[in-house]
């Protein structure tokens, strides 16, 4: 039986007034229940192993699925598995969520990549689009959010085009190869001067202004 610290002076009083008189069958019980004493590890038992809200936040944590880094980087090859010039991979997460659709001409999405979409013409991906809310980056580190002069720091000579629903400085940021047919980058800075979008992938698809037109 384990005893508290607390309860041994009373326990060693008993034994000096009763003579050393042995206990009786539930005298123990007695005298270390119902005393009003606050629950501790001990008197907790399993209770006390018990995972914390931390320590349950964490096991969530834990079983989320988290991408590679590396996965989370765009170049002009593509987007991870996703490939420009290339069909969407068979057994990808990459699949249509959205009614949009003009003729040959459809977006995609992936779960595992959230605010970027593709689109897919003639059964290939021609551009892949990061928006607001994602974080994937170019590997220079260039991601949504980040300013003009970063952009120009690492990318420049690229032609400078008005944007077609803002107001300058908003504007269209074109790599000069894109004429070209290979795949190329394509940066939509906003009013306030930093990147709203970016896009890789080949024209006439890369200057698309709304999604399949």
């Amino acid at each position: 039986m384990r005893y508290h610290l607390h309860h041994l002076p009373l326990t060693l009083s008993l034994v000096i007034l009763m003579g050393g008189c042995s206990p009786t069958s539930d005298g123990g019980n007695s005298s270390s229940g119902n005393t009003g004493a606050p629950a501790t590890s001990e008197t907790m038992g399993a209770n006390a192993s018990a995972p914390t809200i931390d320590n349950a936040a964490g096991a969530n944590a834990a079983e989320t699925k988290m991408l590679p880094a590396e996965t989370r980087v765009i170049g002009l090859e593509g987007l991870g598995d996703l490939r420009v010039g290339r069909p969407i991979p068979a057994k990808g997460s990459w699949v249509q969520r959205g009614a949009q659709e003009d003729g040959s001409c459809r977006t995609v999405s992936s779960p595992d990549y959230p605010g970027v979409y593709a689109i897919i013409t003639d059964g290939k991906v021609q551009r892949i689009t990061v928006g607001s809310q994602s974080d994937v980056k170019l590997a220079e580190g260039i991601g949504v959010g980040a300013t003009e002069r970063d952009v120009q720091k690492w990318f420049g000579g690229f032609r400078a085009e008005p944007h077609k629903y803002e107001d300058a400085p908003a504007k269209y940021l074109t790599a000069p190869n894109a004429a070209g047919g290979s795949s190329a980058l394509r940066f939509e800075i906003g009013q306030d001067g930093k990147v709203k979008f970016i896009h890789v992938g080949m024209m006439p698809v890369l200057a698309y202004v709304e999604g399949c037109g």
